[in-house]
């Protein structure tokens, strides 16, 4: 019996007792309403802090009526079962990041991992809030999911046990990426080598040695500790992380209106927490890693970043089959990028 079939099966066995409970001796209007919300960061990152927010408002709106159980650190699923287990039901929220929604078969939103695709946080937040990000949550309900809200991660930073500091400085390491095409694309066209690796595991493989490097946003590299095992940071922004809160459509159609009311109102109030978290827990990341030295911070002067960006850019052009021509100039007016 495979690992992800065991997982399954036991959230269902502990799932039992209340459902049993719904159904003998109290009316399932009386017992209230479980949604299971899990995720694979720290409790006290941006995105986690919002998941706990989000369960604060949800509550107190719905006044005991919903109770959300918040499951961090990939407690429940790893990022490659977690989708699957929302679309059978088995966890109810989920805040993937939205390069995850390619393997899914929703190959648009791997527009969202392009290079430099986004020069701004506000770029980002745009583009997600407008016209384009809600077309692209749409695409999801035929896959069994209800897109809630955009949240925002912030900009990506490259590292290694070595100074990365122009895009050549990056061939043949072994570098950890979550499950991209884009990501992989643009990690071969500089001569790396990318390494697909749930979230959970990145710690020991770069203490190890699996991997020589990975790429995420500052927050990650103080709690998940990354700083300990990467001597140097370098500020490229390469990309932009964002995440989409998601709940098991079939869970969220059978929900009274008045219900779906509330828990949209408390997710607004906590994305609005989230981002404005983003900014300030970034800036927090980078002071911290600094003032501890033992990583090597280096930025980049607009000349050293303007090599990675026309480094990258054919990244776009290769993709542009996957992701479709259309969207993406939809995007570049939207954002005022020029190619």
């Amino acid at each position: 019996m495979s690992l992800n079939i065991r997982r399954l099966l036991l959230v269902t066995a502990l799932a039992l007792p209340a459902l049993a409970a719904t159904t003998t001796g109290a009316s399932a209007a009386e017992a209230p309403i479980l949604i299971k919300f899990s995720h694979v960061v720290a409790p006290d990152t941006p995105k986690g802090r919002a998941a706990l927010k989000f369960k604060e408002l949800a509550e107190a709106a719905t006044k005991g009526r919903v109770k959300v159980e918040v499951y961090p650190n990939s407690q429940l699923y790893k990022d490659k079962e977690e989708l699957e287990a929302l679309q059978l039901g088995s966890v109810q929220m989920l805040a993937p990041s939205l390069s995850k929604f390619g393997p899914l078969g929703a190959k648009q939103f791997e527009l969202f991992d392009l290079p430099y695709i986004f020069r701004t946080e506000q770029q980002f937040i745009d583009v997600t809030n407008g016209k384009i990000g809600q077309q692209l949550m749409g695409t999801l309900e035929s896959k069994g999911i209800k897109g809630l809200a955009y949240w925002s991660g912030g900009f990506h930073v490259f590292s290694a046990n070595k100074p990365l500091l122009k895009p050549a400085d990056m061939k043949g390491l072994k570098m950890r990426i979550p499950s991209s095409k884009v990501l992989e694309a643009s990690l071969r066209l500089m001569g790396a080598l990318p390494q697909t690796m749930a979230f959970s595991e990145v710690y020991q493989a770069l203490q190890t040695g699996v991997v020589d490097g990975t790429e995420n946003i500052l927050s990650s590299y103080t709690s998940q500790k990354y700083f300990e095992v990467q001597k140097h940071i370098t500020l490229t922004n390469h990309t932009h992380t964002g995440y989409a809160a998601i709940v098991n459509k079939k869970l969220w159609d059978n929900l009274p209106a008045d219900i779906q009311t509330a828990l949209a109102e408390a997710m607004k109030q906590a994305t609005d927490y989230e981002v404005h978290l983003v900014a300030q827990e970034n800036a927090d990341a980078l002071a911290e890693l600094k003032k501890g030295g033992r990583t090597q911070v280096h930025d980049l002067t607009e000349a050293e970043r303007e090599l990675w960006r026309t480094t990258l850019w054919p990244v776009h052009k290769e993709m542009e089959s996957r992701i479709g021509a259309s969207l993406l100039n939809q995007v570049y007016q939207a954002t005022g990028v020029i190619k």
